[in-house]
């Protein structure tokens, strides 16, 4: 049996934009989980805005070596249980860990995840791709450059209904919005109006997660459909959220891995909203392990692996306007044969 962690800089297509950073590269973590006869993979991408790094994520759950191994005959829930209280301040390392043991129980069963939760593939949503903010040319050729179905778009400019009207121009596609946080109450429930008529399907974090107030006066008053991101971030969010939104984007890193947001995603379930799940620019790793979550969702956003150059493994992909699922077990993930050599 053995622990691995592994870190990888992720290279961006196109420098990504939103209403409060941008970058060119995606760090990486990747927890290795072997128990002598099978091996099993998670990522959490570390994001500078929430104070995650790398380093920190290696340190902290290699601290855990022993616990892990000594548990790892368990089921994936019962070590998020046993591990919760070491890491309850580091959600991102959890969600490593906790994807890396969904892989290696599914792979110890000969089933894929969905299987194992009695899903089917049959009626699954399509993934967004994301524009991230820009000048308006270089949005609009973002779009040409990937004709996809399903955009979402980022805004949270002094100009954000100038830009969606200039990209609608040049697509029939669906689109959504995430202003990031970015707008006042007014502002929301002025843009709704006019994005509406522009073909928009529903509005993402458009208020600093602390505007409560803001956000019942939002909810009451807008057009278009309002989904939780940076409100929405663990299991106790959820019924808060359902005062003010109509819907919850769930991150796999916010919330500590496939355990909680399974468990987050019922309870959104029985409140009545929409459940979407979204993704951190992770790589395949990451993105396979939300892509067995579909069948539960309403919306989801797993574009990471599309938005970046180097890819480090084959899984869960997403490409011709379908999500494609290898024929293998767990996650389905298997790391590309070069960085199989380097480990």
């Amino acid at each position: 049996m053995h622990l691995r962690t592994h870190t990888y800089n992720l290279e961006l297509k196109n420098t990504f934009r939103i209403s409060h950073t941008s970058r060119d590269f995606q760090p990486t973590f990747i927890v290795e989980l072997s128990d002598g006869k099978y091996t099993g993979y998670g990522e959490a991408a570390a994001t500078s805005y929430y104070g995650v790094t790398v380093a920190g994520m290696a340190e902290k759950i290699m601290s855990l070596e022993n616990v892990i191994l000594e548990n790892l005959h368990k089921s994936p829930e019962a070590l998020w249980e046993i591990t919760a209280p070491f890491l309850k301040d580091n959600s991102f390392a959890q969600c490593a860990l906790d994807i890396a043991m969904h892989d290696l129980h599914g792979k110890r069963n000969n089933l894929p995840l969905y299987k194992m939760w009695g899903l089917s593939l049959e009626n699954i949503p399509l993934s967004n791709y994301t524009i991230g903010i820009d000048t308006a040319e270089k949005m609009v050729q973002k779009i040409q450059e990937f004709p996809w179905p399903l955009y979402k778009i980022k805004l949270g400019t002094d100009h954000d209904v100038e830009l969606v009207k200039e990209l609608r121009k040049h697509t029939n596609a669906i689109f959504r919005v995430d202003a990031n946080a970015a707008w006042t109450a007014a502002q929301a429930i002025e843009n709704s109006v006019l994005l509406k008529d522009l073909g928009v399907e529903f509005l993402e974090q458009p208020l600093p997660a602390k505007d409560e107030k803001g956000m019942a006066e939002v909810f009451e008053k807008s057009v278009l459909p309002v989904i939780a991101d940076e409100s929405c971030i663990t299991e106790g969010d959820v019924d808060k959220c359902a005062r003010y939104f109509h819907g919850i984007n769930i991150k796999l890193t916010k919330c500590g891995g496939l355990t909680p947001a399974r468990r987050m995603i019922s309870r959104g379930r029985a409140l009545g909203l929409k459940i979407m799940v979204g993704c951190m620019t992770e790589s395949t790793v990451g993105i396979s392990a939300i892509g067995h979550l579909l069948p539960l969702l309403d919306y989801v956003d797993m574009d990471g692996g599309m938005l970046i150059k180097n890819d480090i493994a084959d899984g869960v992909k997403v490409y011709d306007g379908k999500t494609h699922f290898p024929d293998r077990n767990g996650t389905g993930v298997e790391l590309y044969e070069n960085l199989k050599l380097s480990l």
